[in-house]
């Protein structure tokens, strides 16, 4: 049972769908199974993180941002993929490092996610995006 989520992003952070994703769940007759969550992009992540504390996301995207700056950051003035803007590249290092899929069990037709965890898609560039997620559910 495949189908996908398109998610608009307005530039770097944390978009959650969770609520998207149990919305389409409950139009599904398989009841116990996996989904598989996969973003079909090469400058952005998804997550499972925690979605009670705004704070969370705002430290993940700054330590992200620490470890891989910008090109115009002299630290990282040895990379040569740079025509497509200063945040290209360290976009496509950062979704090297996060995952671009997810693997969530079904039981009884619901998430098996943990009481403060939500899905996220982890937007790595400056500019809006329209973002393309696939996902499957399968016994």
């Amino acid at each position: 049972m495949g189908h996908g989520f398109t998610i608009q992003t307005q530039g770097p952070g944390l978009y959650e769908f969770t609520t998207d994703v149990v919305r389409w769940l409950a139009s599904k007759t398989l009841d116990d199974g996996l989904l598989t969550l996969y973003v079909r992009h090469t400058s952005c992540s998804l997550l499972i993180q925690e979605n009670a504390d705004p704070e969370v996301q705002t430290d993940l995207q700054n330590f992200l941002h620490r470890l891989v700056p910008p090109t115009t950051d002299p630290s990282m003035s040895y990379l040569t993929h740079t025509y497509e803007g200063p945040d290209d590249m360290p976009a496509h290092i950062k979704a090297a490092l996060l995952p671009v899929s997810l693997s969530i069990p079904v039981q009884s037709g619901r998430l098996v996610l943990g009481t403060w965890q939500g899905i996220y898609l982890f937007e790595h560039r400056n500019a809006p995006h329209t973002r393309h997620v696939a996902a499957h559910l399968g016994p």
